[in-house]
């Protein structure tokens, strides 16, 4: 699925926000099976949180229009009992929902697990007894599916996270993640100018608040904040939330360029 979403987003970008039905035909029909028409690809499309509506005759990416300032981001932090999703598994999750530069919902669980190394311990703060009686994972990685809903994902460091996730949806059979994504790092490199850009450091320097390092839900609300810091130094010519996300991972020559080009900055 993740070449769907890649190939979509790209033909609606390069055609104003929308797709016609022969455009949108042509892109899925690579990636139907027996089993799955367009109009079902479709559904699971939206099921998985990409941000895809009918409009009449045509598709239209809802991202492409929605200014960023009212568009929902979910700030997202795991935390793991090793690095590699194959092997390992999320032991506690934390996620903020933010819209309108304020906070309209939160999620935190631990996860069970009986295998907690000492390394990972001593990292996290996390102890076995804090693991031995939370919800499975299936029955949290449920929760935290619809909590995402087909918000915005945001983390520092965006492609662990997302990577992680969308593996373990996938090994328990919640589907792939449709959601966009937004690092915090990348945003933050073109908006603040700071030695370094670790979250411990940028919490810090930037005093976003009380940070407890390595715990999912104050790394998510820490990282939260600093995401409506990034968007108070954005440039004028950045208004929907599609012009975000590609901001944030432009180069300096095509920021240059888009301000040159931007009547505001005239």
């Amino acid at each position: 699925m993740r070449k769907v979403y890649e190939e979509l987003t790209s033909a609606f970008r390069r055609n104003g926000g929308y797709l016609s039905r022969a455009s949108y035909r042509r892109i899925v029909k690579k990636y139907t099976t027996l089993f799955e028409d367009e109009d079902t690809l479709f559904i699971l499309l939206q099921a998985s949180g990409y941000p895809i509506v009918e409009e009449g005759d045509r598709y239209c990416l809802e991202t492409y229009f929605r200014p960023y300032k009212e568009q929902k981001y979910c700030v997202i932090d795991i935390e793991t009992n090793g690095s590699k999703p194959e092997s390992a598994q999320v032991i506690e999750v934390g996620a903020v929902m933010v819209q309108n530069g304020k906070i309209i919902d939160r999620f935190e669980s631990f996860v069970s697990s009986t295998f907690l190394p000492e390394y990972i311990s001593k990292i996290t703060g996390i102890v076995p007894e804090d693991l031995v009686n939370a919800p499975s994972a299936l029955e949290v990685l449920t929760q935290l599916r619809a909590f995402l809903d087909d918000a915005i994902f945001v983390a520092h460091n965006v492609n662990f996270d997302y990577g992680f996730l969308n593996h373990s949806f996938d090994r328990f059979g919640l589907g792939t993640i449709g959601n966009q994504k937004l690092c915090s790092i990348d945003l933050a490199r073109r908006t603040i100018e700071s030695e370094r850009y670790g979250l411990a450091y940028l919490s810090d320097s930037l005093e976003l608040g009380e940070h407890i390092q390595h715990r999912a839900f104050s790394d998510a609300l820490v990282t939260s904040k600093l995401l409506e810091l990034t968007f108070q130094k954005l440039p004028l010519y950045v208004n929907s939330t599609d012009e975000l996300l590609r901001f944030s991972f432009s180069s300096r020559k095509e920021r240059t360029v888009k301000k040159s080009e931007s009547p505001k900055a005239l």
